[in-house]
């Protein structure tokens, strides 16, 4: 017996079989019924058996049809679930990936060079870009709005979390052009503690607490070491240009971010006596075997050596 069988021959039988009207399964099959005859008569041959009777009274089934349609119908039912896990796989190779940030990397053109290396290694993955307020210091892998992301570290939870750091900045203050302290070429943090701060939100847990300098401010002595005084809470970079013009108070600035607030009235100045900052590529740690987001990260590391 021939194993020759076409999946579309077995469908048709199978049709057949439970409608037991070779009219009505050639309707559910878009096919004319000499046709649907023709097929089944070639599957019989295959088989070497009969799989209908066929009499004035209508269709019924033989007993090499009885047994064969449970095999049919198990075999159908694999070959879609075959078909599902093939599409499920060209979805995956498809799929999205979507990049949190809070502030957008810039830096020489470190987003769209990490941009291009990925999608020339993922050609059909589909790249989304998210923009997060401040108040989610993890720019969405926290609640998984985002796959990756571009944090400032520290991160809340840093457990949960891998990253690689694509750039360590000084932090500089930014302040108004008009403020006693702008006429210096350097400031040192100490003379810095008492100004009222520009504050992230309090969702922002230790990256606040990293902005303020708070473990600079406990290594000061005296009066100095007090905590900090909050001019104003700020969640975006438009924000923050903002409140330095009206003078709600200063901030600390990436140096890589100094652009985006030096925009007329504000000016930033080197510090002396504080860490630096460091930007990183983070994920969530349970993601880390993704291939988008392993691919991503690669990108990143490429782009960032090479730098």
């Amino acid at each position: 017996m021939t194993t020759d069988v076409h999946v579309r021959d077995v469908r048709y039988f199978a049709t057949v079989a439970e409608e037991l009207h070779f009219t009505r399964a050639a309707e559910l099959l878009y096919v004319s019924q000499p046709a649907l005859s023709k097929q089944i008569r070639a599957l019989e041959r295959q088989l070497g058996a009969e799989l209908f009777h066929r009499g004035p009274r209508g269709v019924t089934l033989t007993e090499a049809g009885t047994a064969l349609l449970p095999h049919a119908r198990r075999m159908l039912a694999d070959w879609s679930e075959g078909a599902a896990a093939v599409e499920a796989a060209r979805a995956a190779r498809r799929d999205t990936l979507v990049v949190g940030m809070s502030t957008s990397p810039g830096r020489g053109g470190l987003l769209p060079a990490i941009r291009s290396r990925f999608t020339a290694a993922h050609p059909e993955a589909v790249l989304r870009l998210r923009q997060m307020s401040w108040e989610d210091p993890t720019a969405g892998l926290a609640d998984g709005t985002a796959d990756v992301a571009y944090v400032w570290l520290p991160l809340p939870d840093a457990d949960r979390y891998a990253w690689t750091v694509v750039a360590e900045e000084p932090r500089l203050v930014a302040l108004p052009d008009s403020h006693p302290l702008a006429a210096r070429e350097e400031i040192d943090f100490v003379d810095l503690a008492g100004e009222p701060f520009l504050a992230l939100p309090p969702e922002a847990g230790v990256l606040r607490d990293f902005w303020l300098a708070l473990d600079e401010r406990r290594a000061l002595d005296g009066p100095a070491a007090r905590p900090p005084r909050v001019g104003a809470e700020i969640s975006g970079t438009e924000e923050t240009y903002e409140a330095l013009v009206a003078g709600l108070g200063i901030c600390l600035v990436a140096t890589g971010n100094a652009p985006l607030i030096t925009l007329g009235g504000v000016v930033t100045r080197p510090v002396r006596g504080l860490s630096p900052s460091r930007y990183a590529l983070a994920r969530r740690r349970e993601d880390e075997g993704r291939a988008l987001v392993r691919g991503y990260v690669e990108a990143c590391r490429r782009v960032t050596d090479r730098a």
